[in-house]
């Protein structure tokens, strides 16, 4: 009887083990192993055509004296600040008016959640690109208005400005799962809050916000992750220009590995912006403490 039982567990196991086994393989394949490589090649000088040569901490020397990486560094931070918190408040403010119970919420739904199926499309930058050409779209539209128009791609603020805003028009994810927190909230609380005489914006800062800070914490720390990596959209519009100002560290990576052949220079810059990304997570975990409260 021991050993049927003992059999049966073992079956589980590796029925069990077969279910997780794609994860795991694809996890060492483009996770593990490539960290692990990474950290190897960061200590060597290795341009892909010769084998690689050991120069200890050379490469990390080299990136915290070089103006570049603090520039893309700055530059990175820049973008995450100006994406992050900016497509929180947008996609949470869509979701709070999507959540009515409205004839036809549906649709609208739907067509907010659009341009988030398109990803990182290289096509969707490369519009993104033609619209804010000195002769797009947008400048058309405001010549329409009378109103200035300014050479988008080629101001190292404007430029930034236009990588951002594509980060924001792509909000659905987010807002999909705001608007599944805000379904959840127990519709006694509101109702309870509205007979004690709350506003609806009292209702909104003191009741449902509290809530949902969970969420919140979720979303900000998975934009602030993607965030940091982001690369399609600058490498596609503006190429890390106009004078590198929008020349994230994603970028600087691929430029060193595929253009100068840096292989082992472009590796540390990958563990510096693992590190940066790891103390940033860590930090918001801290932080989680004192403004995140989870329900019982």
């Amino acid at each position: 009887m021991k050993q049927q039982k003992l059999r049966m567990s073992r079956r589980k196991d590796y029925i069990g083990m077969i279910f997780v086994a794609p994860w795991l393989i694809g996890f060492l394949a483009f996770k593990a192993f490539p960290l692990i490589l990474s950290t190897f090649l960061s200590f060597t000088q290795y341009r892909i055509i010769s084998a690689p040569t050991f120069v200890a901490f050379e490469n990390f020397k080299m990136a915290f004296l070089s103006p570049d990486f603090w520039n893309s560094l700055k530059v990175s931070f820049a973008y995450v600040l100006l994406t992050v918190p900016s497509r929180l408040i947008f996609s949470l403010f869509i979701a709070y008016i999507l959540s009515s119970k409205v004839k036809g919420i549906g649709i609208f739904r739907s067509i907010y959640y659009i341009p988030s199926l398109m990803g990182g499309s290289v096509a969707v930058a490369i519009l993104w690109q033609y619209m804010f050409m000195e002769k797009g779209m947008i400048n058309a539209f405001l010549g329409m208005l009378h109103l200035p128009q300014p050479t988008w791609l080629a101001g190292s603020y404007t430029a930034l400005f236009v990588i951002s805003i594509l980060k924001l028009w792509q909000f659905g994810s987010t807002m999909v799962v705001f608007l599944a927190a805000l379904k959840n909230i127990p519709i006694a609380l509101v109702e309870a809050a509205q007979v004690d005489g709350a506003t609806r914006k009292r209702t909104f800062w003191s009741i449902i916000i509290p809530y949902i800070t969970p969420v919140i914490f979720f979303n900000m720390l998975t934009n602030l992750v993607t965030a940091f990596q982001e690369f399609n959209s600058p490498y596609v519009i503006t190429a890390g220009g106009p004078s590198k100002a929008t020349e994230l560290m994603s970028l600087l990576i691929y430029n060193n590995a595929f253009r100068y052949l840096k292989m082992g220079y472009s590796s540390a810059l990958s563990i510096i912006l693992f590190t940066v990304i790891t103390i940033v997570t860590v930090l918001l975990f801290k932080s989680s403490n004192h403004w995140v409260t989870y329900q019982d």
